[in-house]
């Protein structure tokens, strides 16, 4: 006799799943999670679905040891988007001040979550990770805030019950990169089928109406990859640009001088004096007041910010401890960056990392688990961070950006050509 028969049947509860169970293994996740936290499981009722569009359904009897053995099964297994067959009203708490959350409150996942409300389910809105739910009952709507945020009576959710949380699923079609990549991290050059598959994936979002957003570090600059991504910018594939001082002022510097901190890009030297340069771009546009005041003045005439200003492709720029300056356009207040990134992050479809690995992993946080994401680094460390941190649907591509970027310019180029623009 075993403890869970010892222990009778109260210790259980059952469980359901809807979705691809099989195709995006959902199901072996859900049978290892109970299995290594010493629960036990028997399925009850198991459907397959038989076609590409039908999904799979799962009813599973779950036993602990004892309740709190089973809270915590149960507590794992809404993170996998099992949830009890009687569905219970969510529970909230007011704040009790501002910033300042209830005992027990509600962590969250990056993935699609609901909360039973009034007895029906309400989709929170602008979820990410890490931060709170909170209900407003007079507009039937619950959504995600971060503690900073966060006002007295302000009703947040406790505990897990009420809450629903649905796991991306993968395609049970082969069509973009997402599927290609065998890996979620490739150390294998960019190839001409690789890259050409994530310019069809950035096309065809474009084609039905989706938004790109690209998170860029100043290797962009360093490496000769400038003219490309002002090249992708100026076809109209970028819909929010996000990165910091660095990568404006380097952009400045190059399209004033060629260099990028005294280093002459296009013919591989440090020019004599250069180290200046970097000063003086920052002067100019300190002089200008702003990146758009120098491209209506004339001083500023090609480059990335150029082509962002003259397209009106919106850009954000948040400030370190490490800038140089900063250039007025930069955002030094922290807290008022985060959320300029979260209002332009709100809507996107796709996020084009470029070797930036602070920018590249803040973003990563502030996005639901179904917005696709290819981050590509020199650095393997940075694409396997970022997966470490929470953005699994991220796919990596360890490459040096100025190899990287040409290519894909190129391959927008051929795809606009040849199919037209899109929705631009």
């Amino acid at each position: 006799m075993t403890e869970f028969q010892e222990a009778g049947d109260e210790f259980s509860e059952i469980v359901e799943l809807e979705g691809h169970l099989i195709d995006s293994y959902i199901l072996p996740k859900v049978f290892d999670r109970i299995m290594d936290l010493g629960g036990e499981f028997e399925v009850l009722e198991f459907r397959i679905g038989r076609r590409k569009h039908e999904t799979s359904y799962a009813k599973l009897l779950v036993k602990g040891k004892n309740q709190n053995h089973l809270n915590l099964i149960l507590k794992e297994l809404r993170t996998l988007g099992a949830i009890p067959v009687e569905a219970e009203e969510v529970r909230v708490e007011e704040a009790p001040a501002d910033m300042v959350l209830p005992d027990g409150f509600y962590s969250t996942t990056h993935h699609p979550t609901w909360v039973r409300f009034n007895g029906r389910w309400i989709r929170v809105e602008d979820i990410c990770m890490d931060k709170v739910i909170v209900v407003d009952p007079k507009a039937n709507r619950a959504y995600c805030k971060g503690i900073r945020d966060v006002k007295k009576g302000d009703l947040i959710v406790v505990g897990e019950r009420g809450v629903r949380v649905k796991l991306p699923e993968y395609p049970r079609k082969g069509a973009g990169i997402f599927e290609f990549m065998s890996s979620r991290a490739s150390s294998e050059r960019p190839t001409q089928t690789m890259v050409k598959r994530i310019a069809e994936e950035i096309y065809e979002i474009k084609m039905n109406g989706g938004k790109i957003a690209v998170v860029a570090g100043p290797a962009v600059i360093h490496t000769g990859a400038a003219e490309h991504l002002a090249k992708i910018i100026r076809m109209g594939f970028v819909d929010v640009l996000l990165s910091g001082n660095a990568l404006a002022v380097h952009d400045v510097e190059y399209a004033l001088f060629g260099t990028s901190l005294g280093f002459k890009v296009d013919e591989g030297y440090r020019m004599p004096g250069g180290n200046r340069n970097h000063l003086v771009a920052i002067n100019e546009i300190m002089r200008c007041r702003g990146l758009k005041g120098a491209v209506e003045k004339g001083v500023l005439k090609k480059g990335i910010f150029y082509e962002c200003i003259v397209r009106g492709v919106p850009y954000v720029l948040a400030g370190s401890i490490r800038d140089d300056g900063p250039i007025p356009d930069v955002i030094t207040d922290m807290v008022e960056a985060q959320r300029e990134y979260r209002r332009y992050l709100r809507d996107v479809d796709l996020v084009l990392m470029l070797a930036s690995m602070l920018h590249s992993i803040a973003v990563g946080n502030m996005l639901p688990s179904t917005v696709k994401v290819i981050c590509v680094d020199i650095n393997p460390a940075v694409p396997l961070k970022l997966v470490d941190r929470g953005t699994r649907q991220s796919i990596g591509i360890v490459s040096d950006v100025g190899v990287f970027l040409p290519m894909l310019a190129d391959e927008l180029a051929k795809l606009k050509a040849l199919k037209g623009s899109p929705n631009i």
